[in-house]
């Protein structure tokens, strides 16, 4: 297992629907494989979205705006992002859904990573 590690966020997450990190990315990948955080790339075509809400979710999440237009519905609210660089976080217990306004890009970040 190597210490560091190099590539391309689109290329390297689409076996795992963006992740690029967490518990579920092989051991042999090095240290994208992690117990404690996860990371995602998520390129989403406008009208992409996410219908089912989550339940009960016991993570911290983090969702930051690259490009596009993307809306993120939570248990009491909800947050349209707009500009590179707007983001939502939550904490456990939290309900989402989210859909893609405009062809969007957003990185995900959760910790920690859970099975």
């Amino acid at each position: 297992m190597t210490d560091w590690t190099s590539g391309n966020a689109a290329e390297d997450g689409q076996p795992t629907r963006g992740w690029l990190v967490g518990h579920f990315i092989d051991p042999s990948e090095g240290v994208r494989s992690s117990n404690d955080v996860e990371v995602k790339w998520g390129i989403h075509p406008a009208g992409d979205k996410r219908p089912e809400w989550t339940s009960d979710d016991q993570r911290t999440t983090l969702v930051l705006l690259v490009e596009g237009h993307f809306r993120v519905d939570v248990t009491d609210g909800s947050k349209t992002m707009e500009r590179p660089g707007d983001y939502i976080m939550w904490g456990a217990g939290v309900d989402h859904s989210w859909e893609a306004l405009a062809d969007s890009v957003v990185m995900t970040v959760r910790w920690p990573s859970q099975t």
